[in-house]
């Protein structure tokens, strides 16, 4: 796997992992599996790059991507690249998944961009902050499994094909409640639950590909097979990189 930005010709689908990368994260010493198992077994063809949230924070540093996977490790070095990374897989229509700590930056960038919540903050950034959009969870889901019930129809059901599943989660932060009814009306449809009605699952219905999820579907298995959600995110970037790319005759 590439580990620093893009130069040079195009091959396959280019996707940007947005986050610090740390050893200490075993979400990210997953991704080389992941990535190896979607063209081994998937047989995509993936190019993917580690990219610091400084970096990303960068103007135009994510636009040539395919696919942007902002992935755990907060608090990031840079809480403004983690939301260019949301905003511009949003904007310009390019497949996103967020996980975990992208779950709740996606809903943060979502509501100070869309839903006109300029002052909202996130919890863990800003412990003080009178409005926390992001607010710390009643019992801690670090190292925990829990179970998902998703809304028929949706996006995540469609993948999963079912409507419950249980999912393992490394978190201590999530959606506070009391934003959900705003969030919803300017377009995010929060499509998976847990079984006391948290909002787990949250999607943006008419964009190519646009999903986060506050459970850690890359821990998944062993690692050889990749969650249905981490596969259509690949398969999605691979459809962009064909719509935009041309493959010379010879290849």
């Amino acid at each position: 796997m590439t580990t620093t930005s893009p130069r040079g010709a195009r091959i396959g689908a280019r996707i940007a992992l947005v986050a610090d990368r740390s050893a200490n994260v075993r979400s990210h010493t997953r991704i080389p599996l992941l990535v190896e198992a979607l063209r081994e077994r998937d047989h995509l063809e993936l190019d993917a790059y580690w990219v610091p949230t400084p970096d990303a924070a960068e103007p135009g540093a994510l636009a040539g991507f395919d696919g942007i996977w902002l992935l755990p490790g907060s608090p990031y070095e840079s809480e403004e690249g983690a939301l260019a990374a949301v905003g511009t897989a949003r904007a310009a229509g390019i497949p996103f998944l967020g996980t975990c700590a992208g779950f709740q930056h996606m809903l943060l960038e979502y509501a100070r961009s869309v839903a006109g919540l300029a002052g909202v903050a996130h919890g863990e950034a800003e412990p003080e902050a009178a409005e926390q959009l992001i607010a710390p969870l009643a019992c801690s889901l670090v190292g925990h499994e829990g179970a998902v019930n998703l809304t028929p129809g949706s996006l995540a059901e469609r993948l999963l094909g079912g409507n419950r599943t249980t999912e393992r989660y490394h978190c201590s932060y999530g959606l506070n409640p009391s934003y959900l009814d705003i969030l919803a009306a300017h377009g995010i449809a929060f499509t998976g639950v847990d079984d006391a009605g948290d909002v787990r699952v949250a999607e943006l219905p008419g964009h190519p590909f646009f999903l986060a999820t506050l459970f850690q579907p890359e821990l998944a298995g062993e690692g050889s097979r990749p969650h249905p959600f981490v596969a259509a995110f690949a398969r999605a970037a691979v459809l962009r990189a064909g719509r935009d790319q041309k493959v010379p005759a010879d290849v």
